[in-house]
């Protein structure tokens, strides 16, 4: 399953990107919920993090910079909501608020992981969306190379 478009839904200010992953889906978990891997890939293409506070429960926090490719640092600040073997749930609160749904679904042998980002407003809708839409693409490419090396 390649890149898809389409999904997103103005009426709910709804961002969605799904991608299919050859790797099981505890290494895909294990991508979104190890402090060391997930920073390998998160974010946009060019970025890198340093991670302050990660506390992988409902209610904990998980703080860090961003630091873009043009030399600017991005602070982040989400609180997860839900976190299982199938759903991550966190809310941004950080810039822009929004919650960030992640889902893992095991599909013919690889993991389908929807990634659907809620956004609070129309506007926010609005002026987010292509950034956004083109961001959490490179995201799931970053994520798909890191899935690359770790899975023999």
């Amino acid at each position: 399953m390649g890149k898809s478009l389409g999904e997103s839904n103005a009426e709910t200010f709804e961002l969605v990107s799904r991608r299919k992953f050859d790797a099981p889906r505890n290494l895909v978990y294990r991508a979104w919920t190890e402090p060391d891997l997930l920073a390998q890939w998160w974010g946009p293409n060019g970025f890198t993090n340093t991670f302050h506070t990660f506390d992988l429960r409902p209610g904990g926090v998980w703080e860090y910079t961003m630091h873009g490719p043009d030399g600017e640092d991005y602070p982040n600040r989400n609180v997860f909501q839900e976190i299982g073997p199938e759903c991550i749930v966190l809310r941004h609160e950080s810039g822009h608020h929004f919650i960030l749904t992640a889902t893992f679904e095991e599909v013919d042998g690889g993991t389908v992981i929807t990634f659907r980002q809620t956004l609070q407003s129309k506007e926010d809708y609005n002026k987010l969306k292509l950034i956004c839409e083109e961001g959490n693409e490179q995201n799931l490419d970053r994520l798909g190379s890191l899935l690359k090396r770790i899975y023999k």
